[in-house]
């Protein structure tokens, strides 16, 4: 499918998203095209930054002064220049906090291509030991004032990363850290499912906007149908707050944990942080509830709208996508 079926239209419509690159790229980098075609509405401003990082972190600082974008993506080394863009709302994609130790474990000294096209025309660039002190000061301010900011700063970090892992650096400043399954540069399928949906909890949140809650249980019926569960959720996702129901003995962490791998592995970040582990389905406060087995543990006295799944009405997930589809987000 193209990119341009899946836009959404609606998301930060009217706002502008301020998009920073990673090291030896530019504001001609694919993600920004591809956020403008998935964006529609919304104005991507995707500068080129000067390779000097005072320099790079003053036209940061000048461009959100003067045209206040509404949320702030940042990339690698883009990244750990927008974690120091306080006051904003902003979403980091696996930030190299540590650029200069990184540059230097990956025998980054040397003369470097750009790998996108520069207004300035400039082609390459020099990374030699003074500019890895540069970088080295300038991200030791990582951090300063991340008490102000604590619930509006997001980090995606890819489970197959081989270059940057400041995983456990953020987490000690910041709680909202989603695991995706990717590797360390950004591109469509993890802009698309993973970076999206975290758009769309900050839009939510800057709107004041509340959606209706969709709980899914898990049950080794409905996992038999799991190759739809991704695409499923992902697009109910759009219109819906989707949470995964499992029902995993509290005095078991291990079993716990397992479930939430698979959630992390098999269904992606729309469901981060949104597990719940509970053997009372009619206690649930939820709008619908998806479940294959509505006779176990009170599925059928759910007090919202129960989709039976497996049944005559919903054998498939595009039978459920079909339903929702129909209520247009109610």
């Amino acid at each position: 499918m193209e990119l341009y079926e899946l836009a959404r239209e609606n998301l930060l419509r009217g706002k502008k998203l301020l998009y920073v690159h990673g090291f030896a790229s530019s504001g001609q980098t694919g993600s920004a095209r591809t956020l403008r075609t998935l964006l529609p509405n919304a104005e991507v401003i995707s500068p080129d930054l000067p390779v000097e990082p005072e320099e790079a972190m003053a036209l940061l600082q000048d461009i959100v002064a003067e045209e206040k974008p509404s949320v702030v993506v940042g990339s690698s080394m883009g990244g750990m220049y927008t974690e120091m863009l306080y006051g904003t709302d902003r979403v980091l994609v696996n930030p190299a906090f540590q650029l200069a130790d990184t540059i230097l474990k990956n025998n980054g000294l040397g003369r470097h291509e750009f790998h996108n096209p520069r207004k300035d025309g400039q082609t390459s660039f020099l990374v030699n030991k003074p500019l890895l002190e540069h970088f080295r000061e300038v991200s030791s301010r990582c951090f300063s004032r991340a008490a102000e900011d604590r619930d509006r700063v997001w980090a995606l970090y890819g489970t197959n990363d081989t270059l940057v892992h400041t995983y456990d650096l953020f987490t000690e400043h910041y709680p909202q850290a989603v695991r995706f399954v990717g590797e360390h540069h950004l591109n469509d399928d993890v802009i698309l499912h993973s970076l999206m949906p975290v758009l769309q909890w900050i839009d939510d949140a800057q709107e004041g906007r509340i959606r209706p809650v969709i709980f899914i249980a898990l049950s080794d019926a409905l996992l038999n149908h799991s190759s739809g569960i991704r695409k499923a959720v992902e697009t109910l996702a759009a219109d819906y707050d989707v949470h995964v129901l499992a029902n995993v003995p509290y005095n078991s962490p291990e079993n716990a944990s397992l479930t939430y791998s698979w959630c992390e592995r098999e269904i992606g970040v729309p469901v981060w942080n949104r597990l719940t582990l509970s053997s009372h389905k009619n206690l649930l406060m939820a709008d619908y509830l998806i479940d294959a087995e509505p006779e176990v543990n009170g599925g059928e006295e759910f007090p919202g709208t129960l989709v039976h799944f497996g049944s005559d009405a919903f054998k498939t997930w595009e039978d459920v996508l079909t339903y929702f589809s129909r209520l247009g987000g109610q």
